[in-house]
């Protein structure tokens, strides 16, 4: 008589599965290609640069001033990520950025010193944060639109505070933060700043209602809507939010520049959107990764650093940034047809 043996339970009392992969490829399936990828790429720039440039490049001061650099549009493309990820956009960041650090370097509010400046540059931030999202969450406009409008509106008031003339900031404890006594274990402050809002951020989008709130958004906005997600009040925060990086970035720039100007942030939100998409954050939302932006936002800052120590010319540079756009692209469009 054939004796019936019984498939193995696992505590619950469950059948356990029998055959199945081990755990460590089940790990390293679960593993996040797209930021492989990226770590690659980043790594053989700074091997092209290594090459190219030894003893320049691979300058600890160098390799600071990389960092300090990508730490203001870095701040900015975490709050882009977060909008794209909702299905916005937001083309007035640059923009907001100049009005932010002008408005906060002019004589009167350099005045209340480094406070004053700082919560200058915040607060026009988020007023322009508010603007946008009170016109695309309530008054219904496109965002393309809204923010299009406060593009030019914030860059004309720019204009119109400085009279096209660079305001120099006079406040010691606001320029002391971008010397090198202020580095602390060799890390300028403003790429601390930059690491500390990466990794908020990255908690909130992944790890907070508030997060999965601006994926369904994104996803469907409709479904969300009867899932019962006040979209309307969700697009405004987002804008809210972006507004505050902008604010926070505005003032990185005042402390790494040491003036405010009406130039400042140009093509801000062209290269913060880039920096989004190639690091995995697709335009129609739905999805987005902080650290993948934050990786897209470190491989456009080596190479322009790297163009700048060879002396290349800067269409080369755009040429390949655009090229790096473009495959980040087609890359998106192979992943989402196979899933």
């Amino acid at each position: 008589m054939t004796q019936h043996v019984s498939p193995p339970r696992d505590g619950t009392g469950k059948t356990a599965p029998v055959d199945g992969p081990p755990a460590w490829r089940v790990q390293l399936g679960r593993a996040d290609v797209r930021t492989l990828t990226l770590l690659g790429v980043l790594a053989a720039l700074v091997l092209i640069g290594g090459i190219t440039q030894p003893d320049a490049f691979l300058d600890t001061r160098n390799l600071q001033l990389v960092l300090t650099q990508a730490s203001v549009i870095g701040v900015v493309t975490v709050g882009m990520t977060f909008v794209i990820v909702s299905g916005g956009i937001d083309l007035s960041v640059g923009a907001i950025v100049a009005l932010a650090s002008v408005w906060a370097t002019t004589v009167a509010t350099q005045e209340y010193g480094f406070v004053g400046i700082l919560f200058t540059a915040v607060v026009v931030g988020v007023g322009c944060g508010l603007v946008n999202g009170v016109l695309i969450a309530f008054g219904q406009m496109v965002p393309f639109i809204a923010t299009l409008a406060m593009l030019a509106s914030a860059r004309g008031l720019a204009l119109q505070i400085t009279d096209g003339r660079t305001q120099v900031v006079t406040v010691p404890s606001v320029l002391d933060l971008g010397e090198r006594d202020a580095y602390i274990l060799g890390i300028p402050p403003l790429v601390l700043v930059f690491a500390a809002v990466t990794v908020i951020g990255w908690l909130v989008l992944n790890r907070t209602t508030f997060g999965r709130r601006t994926v369904a958004v994104g996803g469907n906005a409709e479904a969300a809507r009867l899932a019962g997600i006040d979209v309307r009040r969700q697009r405004l925060y987002l804008y809210l939010l972006s507004g505050l990086c902008c604010g926070i970035a505005a003032f990185l720039l005042i402390v790494l520049a040491g003036s405010g100007q009406n130039t400042n942030g140009n093509l801000y939100e062209l290269d913060a959107i880039a920096a989004a998409i190639i690091g995995g954050t697709l335009l129609t939302g739905g999805r987005g990764h902080i650290l993948g932006s934050v990786l897209g936002v470190l491989i456009f800052t080596t190479i322009t650093n790297i163009f700048a120590l060879n002396n290349l010319q800067t269409d080369v540079q755009q040429i390949a940034k655009g090229a790096i756009i473009v495959a980040a692209v087609l890359v998106q469009r192979r992943t989402a047809s196979t899933h």
